[in-house]
């Protein structure tokens, strides 16, 4: 399916928020806030917050959570959405996996596979990171199994 339709339909898209830098925790729930009153975006479910220690990279730990949103908006344009706030909150890209005040990954698209230069959905390393799927666990069980969860029991994360 091509990354920019399905029609006027309202998908399930669930986004996995991260920060370790500044006041993550506020960081955090202040953009889940935002999101939710983004046009077409309403906010369905949201994970409690989690700590976790950074995923093959350095520096403080992260808070994270995963959201799921009733989404009208194409899903480039709720990547474009994603970008700007992650740009509005600071968030600077100054080599892979630095250190960042927001971090806003699309994990799934309802139940679309986009493959662009841009965009890949479902994320293509969502089921390696505890921080994605701890979080998604809480509010959408049937997307994570106990396999899954087992093979990344040793990324240390726990919830706030």
């Amino acid at each position: 399916m091509a990354a920019g339709t399905l029609g006027n339909m309202k998908v399930v898209a669930y986004v996995a928020l991260g920060s370790n830098l500044g006041d993550s925790q506020s960081i955090v729930l202040a953009a889940i806030k935002e999101l939710s009153e983004k046009p077409g975006l309403r906010l369905l479910a949201q994970s409690g917050l989690f700590s976790s220690k950074p995923h093959e990279a350095s520096g403080a730990d992260y808070v994270n959570a995963v959201i799921a949103l009733e989404c009208s908006l194409n899903a480039l344009e709720l990547l474009q959405v994603t970008q700007d706030m992650e740009l509005g909150y600071g968030r600077v890209r100054s080599f892979v996996n630095a250190p960042r005040t927001l971090d806003l990954d699309l994990i799934f698209y309802g139940s679309a596979k986009i493959q662009s230069p841009w965009l890949v959905v479902p994320h293509p390393r969502w089921a390696e990171r505890a921080f994605v799927l701890k979080p998604l666990h809480c509010i959408a069980p049937h997307l994570v199994t106990h396999e899954m969860l087992e093979k990344v029991s040793a990324q240390v994360i726990e919830r706030i």
